[in-house]
């Protein structure tokens, strides 16, 4: 498939936030017309599978304002402009959980929502987490650590205990690369 060329014909922002950036785009469609596209502009997000030296998954009770509700989620955050991914996900890590990790791998890289948004997901694991100071979540986060055995995650995960798509996808990858999946 050839990828198709849409004109912009305006581009307006309707949100300019420290949180968020939302752009209207209209374009011409060829042989349909007008059409307008919101844009979420970001420049991505990391998610973190973090592993402890006596195999406990390190994730998060998280209230989320959208879902009005606490979920259980991986570490994750917003990479800030021009931020390395990994580095971006070693400070996620700290700042949520108080853990570091020496040994850290990708597992993944995908857009998260390619129909509203070029955010991409970039998603790793973290091998031997320890917990070397408090968190120290940013301003407008409530989380709390939760130390989950390995053993019990991926039924958690396939009862859909786990509060967001990325926590799901980071989860697959992470569990497919230590030969979990059974």
């Amino acid at each position: 498939m050839e990828k198709p060329q849409w004109p912009v014909l305006a581009r307006e922002y309707v949100v300019e936030s420290k949180y968020l950036r939302l752009r209207k785009d209209a374009v011409e469609i060829p042989g349909t017309g007008r059409s307008d596209f919101y844009v979420r502009e970001s420049d991505g997000f990391i998610i973190v599978f973090a592993l402890t030296p006596d195999e406990r998954v390190v994730a998060v009770h998280q209230y989320r304002y959208g879902i009005d509700r606490i979920t259980l989620e991986l570490p994750a955050g917003t990479i800030e402009s021009s931020e390395d991914p990994l580095r971006c996900a070693k400070r996620e890590l700290a700042e949520e959980t108080g853990y570091a990790a020496e040994r850290w791998e990708a597992l993944i890289s995908a857009p998260s929502d390619p129909v509203r948004s070029p955010s991409i997901m970039h998603a790793y694991i973290a091998y031997d987490a320890r917990q070397v100071e408090d968190p120290h979540p940013d301003d407008g986060e409530v989380v709390e650590t939760a130390l989950v055995p390995l053993s019990d995650w991926l039924e958690r995960t396939r009862r859909g205990e786990l509060g967001s798509v990325p926590s799901v996808a980071a989860t697959y990858a992470a569990l497919e690369r230590l030969g979990r999946l059974s």
